[in-house]
């Protein structure tokens, strides 16, 4: 199986070392549950997107320190592949950024939250049963870092994760969309390090509670991983 990776942002490169890319981020990630997966990657913000749609398996959108209403062409671009893959019912992963942008392209609204950035471990309350039935539980631990937030689903969206700070953490729509606010491929090392660099941005309380919670609780990544994968066919 091809995964296809839309990569929309770039690592800091004094990370990069350390960390890799963000494609990187999510191979890693992903071969842990299937080693012989293969994966294709587009950099969709050098204007890079796939000629054919049926160029590989599925799509994972990244996550990216651009916001989804910003006035970018590659962001426009990505809407545009994205409503045409939504028609071809093409599998598609949206991750954090990919999350919203997915929600937006197909009419839904996405605007900064006056509930503050999320960072750190967050708890969400998973309802979907396709996912549940791997009998780990309804409380999903998972590395977030943001501060936009899907504010209305798009039309035929089922919402599957949400807590008290992100109501629609999660959707999924038929059997093609799957996305997550939340960041599998992160490990809480690079959680550490954003939380450091954005400490002004975030505020020294928010920061404070996100550096305890990857002390406190365990980040399931790879449970996501799991549920990406099965989502796809993989």
């Amino acid at each position: 199986m091809t995964i296809g990776i839309l990569k929309t942002d770039t690592v800091r490169p004094e990370w990069v070392g350390t960390f890799g890319e963000y494609p990187d981020m999510f191979e890693a990630l992903l071969r842990q549950v299937n080693p012989a997966l293969d994966f294709r990657t587009w950099d969709v913000e050098s204007g890079e997107l796939p000629d054919d749609i049926a160029a590989v398996d599925g799509y994972i959108i990244t996550g990216s320190k651009s916001s989804v209403y910003d006035d970018k062409p590659w962001i426009r671009a990505l809407e545009d592949f994205v409503r045409h893959a939504h028609l071809a019912k093409c599998k598609m992963v949206g991750i954090c950024f990919g999350h919203q942008l997915v929600a937006r392209a197909l009419g839904g609204l996405v605007d900064k939250s006056a509930n503050g950035w999320g960072c750190g471990v967050q708890v969400y309350a998973v309802s979907d049963p396709q996912l549940l039935a791997d009998g780990e539980g309804g409380d999903l631990q998972l590395l977030a870092s943001h501060q936009d937030q899907v504010m209305l689903a798009p039309e035929g969206a089922r919402i599957i994760a949400r807590n008290d700070h992100c109501d629609i953490a999660g959707f999924r729509i038929g059997e093609h969309i799957l996305t997550f606010q939340g960041h599998p491929e992160f490990i809480p090392e690079y959680s550490r390090e954003i939380m450091t660099f954005r400490r002004e941005m975030i505020g020294d309380e928010r920061v404070a509670e996100g550096m305890a919670s990857l002390d406190a609780m365990e980040h399931q990544g790879v449970r996501v991983a799991r549920w990406m994968l099965d989502f796809l066919g993989a």
